[in-house]
C-alpha cells in the first residue's frame, strides 16, 4: 500500500527553523513529499510570501492535497499539530505504536492513573519544548541579536551590559535548570531505553531536537557538565530518518546547512 494513500504532499520549507522536525517524521513515515524552499530576509525573518500559504507567514507549515481534487488543499501550521494528523493518517500500526507510546497499561484503560509512564512524559514533553524550553532558548536568541547589532559606539556598551546582566543573572541559570531537568530525565526513562520517553524514538525526540540543538550551540553551559544530554543530541543525529532528511535538505539547499544540527 501507497504510505502517502495518493495524497500530495508539499513541506514549506524555511532554512534553520522548526520545519526541520517535520522532514524527518515525513522520512520516519516514508511518506514521498516535496521541499518548496523559501530564503530568509537579509535581518533574519521569514519572506513575505510565506503569509500568502498562511497569514501568520511563519514555518513549518504544510500542505496535503487529497486525492479528491475537489477537495482544497489542507494547510496546517505548528509543528504539534502537523506531527499529530500526519501520525493520525499516514502511520503503519508500527509507526503509531512506537512514535507515539501506547497510552494505557494493559488491564487499566480508561482509569484514572492508568496511563504508561512513557505516555505521560510524551504528552508533557510535547507542550513543554514549545513552552518552557523554546521560550528560554527564543529569549536568548533575542537578546544575542541586540548585542551583536550594529549600533552607534556611544549605545553599544549600554546594551552589552544590559544583555550580559540578563543572560548571567536569568537565562544562563535557566538553561542549567532545563538542562539538569533533562539529563535526569535521560538517566531514568522506563525501560532503561536511550530516548526521552523510553526504548523507541517518538515525536517528543524529534520536537526535542530543535531547541536542544539551538541552546546547545549557544554554549550557554559547558557542554562537559551534562554528558546524558550531549550524548543524547548526537545519537539524535544518527538517526536514519535525520540522516534521510539532511540529504533531501542538502538537495534542495545545496549543503543541507539547514539544519540546526548539522
Amino acid at each position: 500500500m501507497n504510505p502517502n494513500r495518493g495524497a500530495t504532499i508539499v513541506l514549506n520549507w524555511l532554512s534553520r527553523s522548526r520545519a526541520q522536525r517535520i522532514a524527518w517524521l515525513l522520512e520516519e513515515l516514508n511518506l514521498s513529499y516535496t521541499i518548496q524552499p523559501f530564503k530568509r530576509n537579509a535581518n533574519g525573518t521569514a519572506p513575505a510570501e510565506m503569509k500568502q500559504i498562511h497569514p501568520l507567514g511563519k514555518s513549518p507549515t504544510i500542505s496535503i492535497q487529497a486525492p479528491d481534487t475537489s477537495l482544497n488543499p489542507i494547510i496546517l501550521a505548528e509543528t504539534s499539530p502537523i506531527m499529530a494528523y500526519l501520525i493520525e493518517h499516514f502511520a503503519n500500526e508500527e509507526k503509531r505504536n512506537t512514535l507515539v507510546p501506547e497510552k494505557w497499561i494493559p488491564g487499566k484503560e480508561g482509569m484514572l492513573g492508568g496511563e504508561t509512564e512513557e505516555w505521560m512524559r510524551w504528552r508533557y514533553f510535547d507542550s513543554y519544548v514549545e513552552g518552557s524550553l523554546m521560550g528560554t532558548t527564543q529569549v536568548r536568541l533575542v537578546f544575542d541579536a541586540v548585542k551583536n547589532a550594529p549600533l552607534p559606539f556611544f549605545i553599544k556598551p549600554v546594551t552589552n551590559l544590559i544583555t550580559s546582566k540578563v543572560n548571567a543573572e536569568f537565562l544562563d541559570g535557566e538553561f542549567r535548570t532545563h538542562f539538569g531537568f533533562l539529563e535526569n530525565q535521560l538517566a531514568t526513562p522506563p525501560g532503561g531505553g536511550g530516548y526521552i520517553c523510553g526504548r523507541e524514538l517518538t515525536t517528543a525526540d524529534i520536537q526535542l531536537s530543535v531547541p536542544l540543538a539551538v541552546a546547545l550551540g549557544l554554549g550557554v553551559v559547558p557542554r562537559g557538565e551534562f554528558p546524558l544530554l550531549n550524548g543524547y543530541v548526537e545519537r539524535l543525529q544518527r538517526e536514519e530518518g535525520y540522516r534521510r532528511a539532511v540529504e533531501r535538505v542538502r538537495s534542495v539547499e545545496g549543503d543541507g546547512k539547514g539544519f540546526m544540527l548539522e
